[in-house]
């Protein structure tokens, strides 16, 4: 396909409010809506505040929301739509708007903070080393694919339609990170309280919205939360566990 002109509408604004812009941007085959934004930056508006870094799918920071749907701005490309529709950017609609398509994302690092950090215990092996099965390398592997684009947590109507959910609940991105700690085998601590409380874990109903935008493609429902829900319950709910950790509580 020759190059065209393309549609483009972008939000513009800062914390104080905002609209939609709309401009005509000259694109060519094989470029990508990052491209569209650089070029629109470079021929008409040189003051859009648009977040990027490695522009290879990996670091993240281009996320918005293009046509209604969270993406990578920077792997979402303009043959996905035809040269005649209208391709519209506006920013992470769950985070604070720092000023047209860059968001505040902080609350994702203050939730991680809350995530004690990795504690392994006395190496088993003779030599003084570790040893992991590669299935348990395989799990965890998983998990540690997240870039931190945070499009599973715009997307998470937990938090996303719901301001006052989030002091109480911790979204399927620190979900990850707790199913990387408590599923490594080398791992002491115990987090199912910490996931009940103050990650939040029983908000999420497990509708897969965010399996469904991770670029990573990492099955985080499937393979994190429910399995972490689980663990909750087990620990929580569970008669006989609770019934083995009253006679335990007796005996010190």
């Amino acid at each position: 396909m020759a190059g065209y002109d393309l549609s483009l509408r972008v939000w513009r604004g800062d914390s104080g409010g905002g609209d939609l812009h709309d401009y005509t941007v000259g694109v060519e085959e094989g470029m990508v809506v990052l491209d569209a934004l650089h070029r629109l930056q470079q021929t008409q508006a040189p003051d859009l505040a648009v977040r990027w870094n490695c522009k290879a799918g990996k670091c993240g920071s281009c996320s918005a929301e293009v046509n209604g749907r969270p993406r990578l701005t920077c792997m979402t490309r303009l043959n996905l739509f035809a040269p005649t529709d209208t391709v519209t950017v506006t920013p992470l609609r769950t985070f604070p708007v720092i000023r047209d398509l860059v968001t505040d994302v902080s609350y994702n690092y203050e939730k991680a903070a809350q995530v004690p950090a990795f504690a392994p215990g006395t190496p088993a092996g003779d030599d003084g080393h570790h040893r992991m099965k590669q299935a348990d390398v395989d799990r965890v592997q998983e998990f540690r694919k997240c870039i931190e684009c945070f499009l599973c947590q715009t997307v998470c109507h937990v938090i996303r339609d719901h301001e006052e959910n989030k002091p109480v609940f911790a979204g399927p991105r620190l979900m990850i990170r707790y199913a990387e700690l408590e599923m490594h085998p080398l791992d002491t601590h115990d987090r199912r309280a910490l996931l009940r409380g103050q990650a939040g874990i029983g908000y999420c109903n497990i509708t897969k919205c965010c399996t469904e935008v991770c670029p990573e493609h990492i099955a985080i429902t499937d393979n994190a939360i429910i399995p972490l829900k689980e663990r909750v319950v087990d620990a929580s709910y569970d008669p006989i566990t609770r019934l083995g950790n009253r006679i335990l509580r007796r005996r010190r």
